[in-house]
Protein backbone atom coordinates (compact mmCIF):
# COMPACT_ATOMS: atom_id res chain seq x y z
CA UNK A 1 0.00 0.00 0.00
CA UNK A 2 1.17 3.22 -1.07
CA UNK A 3 1.91 5.75 1.81
CA UNK A 4 0.71 8.71 -0.59
CA UNK A 5 -2.91 6.93 -0.12
CA UNK A 6 -3.03 8.80 2.70
CA UNK A 7 -0.99 11.63 1.87
CA UNK A 8 2.63 12.48 1.79
CA UNK A 9 4.34 12.70 5.05
CA UNK A 10 3.97 11.05 8.80
CA UNK A 11 1.39 12.36 11.21
CA UNK A 12 4.32 13.54 13.33
CA UNK A 13 5.93 15.62 10.27
CA UNK A 14 2.79 16.84 9.74
CA UNK A 15 1.98 17.70 13.28
CA UNK A 16 5.50 19.61 13.79
CA UNK A 17 5.36 21.06 10.79
CA UNK A 18 2.26 23.14 11.61
CA UNK A 19 4.06 23.74 14.95
CA UNK A 20 7.26 25.33 13.34
CA UNK A 21 5.62 26.93 10.76
CA UNK A 22 6.77 25.40 7.98
CA UNK A 23 3.75 23.25 6.62
CA UNK A 24 3.73 25.26 3.32
CA UNK A 25 7.40 24.90 2.76
CA UNK A 26 6.25 21.16 3.26
CA UNK A 27 3.74 21.19 0.93
CA UNK A 28 5.94 22.47 -2.04
CA UNK A 29 8.49 19.71 -1.62
CA UNK A 30 5.92 16.94 -1.46
CA UNK A 31 4.46 18.31 -4.75
CA UNK A 32 7.63 19.30 -6.51
CA UNK A 33 10.16 16.02 -5.57
CA UNK A 34 8.02 13.54 -3.72
CA UNK A 35 7.11 10.49 -6.16
CA UNK A 36 5.26 7.42 -5.01
CA UNK A 37 7.46 5.38 -7.81
CA UNK A 38 10.39 5.75 -9.69
CA UNK A 39 11.09 8.13 -12.53
CA UNK A 40 13.81 7.41 -14.85
CA UNK A 41 16.34 10.01 -13.26
CA UNK A 42 15.84 8.21 -10.39
CA UNK A 43 16.56 4.82 -11.94
CA UNK A 44 19.72 5.43 -13.77
CA UNK A 45 20.55 6.75 -10.39
CA UNK A 46 20.45 3.61 -8.63
CA UNK A 47 21.82 1.97 -11.48
CA UNK A 48 24.72 3.72 -10.56
CA UNK A 49 24.97 3.70 -7.48
CA UNK A 50 27.72 1.47 -5.26
CA UNK A 51 26.68 1.72 -1.80
CA UNK A 52 23.37 2.32 0.17
CA UNK A 53 22.15 3.03 3.57
CA UNK A 54 19.65 1.11 4.71
CA UNK A 55 17.50 1.51 7.67
CA UNK A 56 15.34 -0.72 9.54
CA UNK A 57 13.37 -0.98 12.87
CA UNK A 58 11.85 -4.41 14.40
CA UNK A 59 8.12 -4.44 15.68
CA UNK A 60 8.55 -2.71 19.10
CA UNK A 61 10.40 0.52 16.75
CA UNK A 62 14.24 -0.42 18.02
CA UNK A 63 16.11 1.25 14.89
CA UNK A 64 19.07 -0.07 12.85
CA UNK A 65 21.42 1.23 9.88
CA UNK A 66 23.73 -0.61 7.80
CA UNK A 67 25.30 -0.38 4.97
CA UNK A 68 25.38 -2.25 1.88
CA UNK A 69 27.86 -2.16 -1.51
CA UNK A 70 28.60 -3.40 -4.57
CA UNK A 71 29.80 -2.75 -8.29
CA UNK A 72 27.62 -0.53 -10.26
CA UNK A 73 24.72 -2.17 -11.06
CA UNK A 74 24.51 -4.01 -7.49
CA UNK A 75 20.84 -2.68 -6.77
CA UNK A 76 19.00 -3.90 -9.59
CA UNK A 77 15.47 -1.95 -10.55
CA UNK A 78 12.50 -4.08 -11.68
CA UNK A 79 10.42 -2.13 -12.43
CA UNK A 80 9.65 1.79 -11.49
CA UNK A 81 7.90 0.36 -8.24
CA UNK A 82 10.45 -2.16 -7.33
CA UNK A 83 13.74 -2.50 -6.45
CA UNK A 84 16.22 -5.11 -5.03
CA UNK A 85 19.58 -5.21 -3.26
CA UNK A 86 21.92 -8.56 -2.59
CA UNK A 87 22.44 -10.03 0.94
CA UNK A 88 25.99 -11.17 0.25
CA UNK A 89 27.65 -13.25 3.11
CA UNK A 90 28.13 -11.11 6.68
CA UNK A 91 28.68 -12.12 10.25
CA UNK A 92 25.72 -13.78 10.37
CA UNK A 93 23.76 -11.82 12.75
CA UNK A 94 20.93 -10.58 10.35
CA UNK A 95 20.25 -7.56 11.96
CA UNK A 96 18.55 -6.07 9.09
CA UNK A 97 17.14 -9.12 7.90
CA UNK A 98 15.69 -9.49 11.39
CA UNK A 99 14.16 -6.11 11.71
CA UNK A 100 12.35 -6.69 7.98
CA UNK A 101 11.23 -10.01 9.58
CA UNK A 102 9.19 -8.09 12.13
CA UNK A 103 8.49 -4.75 10.52
CA UNK A 104 8.93 -4.16 6.39
CA UNK A 105 9.31 -0.62 6.62
CA UNK A 106 12.58 0.25 5.20
CA UNK A 107 14.55 3.81 4.18
CA UNK A 108 17.44 3.65 1.47
CA UNK A 109 19.31 6.44 1.24
CA UNK A 110 22.37 7.04 -1.29
CA UNK A 111 24.04 9.64 -2.72
CA UNK A 112 26.60 10.84 -5.80
CA UNK A 113 29.82 12.08 -3.87
CA UNK A 114 32.40 12.33 -6.57
CA UNK A 115 30.30 14.08 -9.49
CA UNK A 116 26.79 15.48 -8.92
CA UNK A 117 26.59 15.84 -5.23
CA UNK A 118 23.06 14.93 -4.64
CA UNK A 119 21.08 12.00 -2.57
CA UNK A 120 18.03 9.98 -3.01
CA UNK A 121 15.52 8.71 -0.53
CA UNK A 122 13.76 5.35 -1.30
CA UNK A 123 11.11 4.39 1.49
CA UNK A 124 9.03 1.22 1.18
CA UNK A 125 8.22 -2.49 1.86
CA UNK A 126 10.47 -5.08 2.18
CA UNK A 127 10.58 -8.84 1.32
CA UNK A 128 13.30 -11.29 1.89
CA UNK A 129 13.96 -13.36 -1.44
CA UNK A 130 16.15 -16.09 -1.60
CA UNK A 131 18.52 -15.71 -4.21
CA UNK A 132 17.54 -18.50 -6.89
CA UNK A 133 14.06 -17.31 -6.29
CA UNK A 134 14.72 -14.17 -7.68
CA UNK A 135 16.63 -15.06 -10.03
CA UNK A 136 13.81 -17.92 -11.51
CA UNK A 137 11.69 -14.45 -11.41
CA UNK A 138 14.02 -12.57 -13.16
CA UNK A 139 16.39 -13.90 -15.43
CA UNK A 140 17.58 -10.88 -16.39
CA UNK A 141 19.44 -10.61 -12.77
CA UNK A 142 22.28 -13.28 -14.02
CA UNK A 143 24.95 -14.41 -11.96
CA UNK A 144 27.66 -12.36 -10.62
CA UNK A 145 31.28 -13.41 -11.65
CA UNK A 146 33.44 -13.01 -8.35
CA UNK A 147 32.03 -15.75 -6.09
CA UNK A 148 32.72 -13.67 -3.19
CA UNK A 149 29.96 -11.36 -4.01
CA UNK A 150 27.52 -14.12 -4.29
CA UNK A 151 24.07 -13.17 -2.91
CA UNK A 152 22.72 -15.38 -0.59
CA UNK A 153 19.23 -13.54 -0.82
CA UNK A 154 17.51 -10.50 -1.57
CA UNK A 155 15.60 -7.56 -0.64
CA UNK A 156 12.77 -6.51 -2.71
CA UNK A 157 11.55 -3.00 -2.46
CA UNK A 158 8.27 -2.03 -3.19
CA UNK A 159 8.44 2.03 -3.39
CA UNK A 160 6.02 4.02 -1.02
CA UNK A 161 8.15 7.27 -1.66
CA UNK A 162 11.25 8.47 -3.82
CA UNK A 163 12.80 11.62 -3.70
CA UNK A 164 15.89 13.90 -3.42
CA UNK A 165 18.44 14.80 -1.16
CA UNK A 166 19.81 18.59 -1.81
CA UNK A 167 23.41 18.98 -2.44
CA UNK A 168 24.15 21.87 0.00
CA UNK A 169 25.51 19.50 2.88
CA UNK A 170 26.84 16.48 0.89
CA UNK A 171 30.34 16.49 1.02
CA UNK A 172 32.63 15.73 -2.34
CA UNK A 173 34.88 12.97 -2.26
CA UNK A 174 37.27 11.65 -4.23
CA UNK A 175 37.84 8.05 -5.21
CA UNK A 176 41.13 5.86 -4.61
CA UNK A 177 41.30 2.42 -6.52
CA UNK A 178 42.12 -0.35 -3.74
CA UNK A 179 41.74 -3.92 -4.30
CA UNK A 180 38.32 -5.04 -2.29
CA UNK A 181 38.56 -8.65 -0.46
CA UNK A 182 35.13 -9.41 -1.09
CA UNK A 183 33.58 -12.24 1.19
CA UNK A 184 36.46 -13.05 2.60
CA UNK A 185 36.37 -14.62 6.31
CA UNK A 186 39.74 -13.47 7.31
CA UNK A 187 39.47 -11.57 10.41
CA UNK A 188 42.60 -8.66 9.60
CA UNK A 189 40.78 -8.69 5.61
CA UNK A 190 37.59 -7.67 7.08
CA UNK A 191 38.75 -5.18 9.68
CA UNK A 192 39.15 -7.79 12.69
CA UNK A 193 39.04 -6.35 16.16
CA UNK A 194 39.32 -2.20 15.28
CA UNK A 195 37.17 -0.82 17.62
CA UNK A 196 39.06 -3.09 20.50
CA UNK A 197 35.91 -4.82 21.83
CA UNK A 198 36.86 -8.45 22.14
CA UNK A 199 37.73 -9.36 26.14
CA UNK A 200 36.08 -6.10 26.99
CA UNK A 201 32.82 -6.80 29.62
CA UNK A 202 29.33 -7.64 27.07
CA UNK A 203 27.45 -5.02 29.62
CA UNK A 204 27.84 -2.20 31.58
CA UNK A 205 29.92 -2.95 34.73
CA UNK A 206 28.51 -2.81 37.57
CA UNK A 207 30.28 0.62 39.61
CA UNK A 208 32.45 -0.33 42.96
CA UNK A 209 30.75 1.40 45.46
CA UNK A 210 33.79 2.90 48.19
CA UNK A 211 33.27 3.03 51.73
CA UNK A 212 32.31 6.48 53.38
CA UNK A 213 35.82 7.76 54.67
CA UNK A 214 34.11 7.68 58.28
CA UNK A 215 33.64 3.80 57.57
CA UNK A 216 37.87 3.49 56.21
CA UNK A 217 38.84 5.67 59.23
CA UNK A 218 36.98 3.48 61.77
CA UNK A 219 38.22 0.84 60.20
CA UNK A 220 41.85 1.80 60.95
Amino acid sequence: MSLFEHGPGSAGERALQKEFGTTERADRFYADQMRDRLLPRMIEFLQRAEMIFIATADANGECDSSLRAGPPGFVRVLDECTIAYPEYRGNGVHASLGNIAENPHIGLFTADFERDLIGLHVNGGATVVEDADLRGRHPEIGTDADEGRRAERWVVVDVHEAYIHCRKHIPRMERVDERRAWGTDAPARKGGDYFRVKGTPVTTPEPVMSAPVDEIERAG
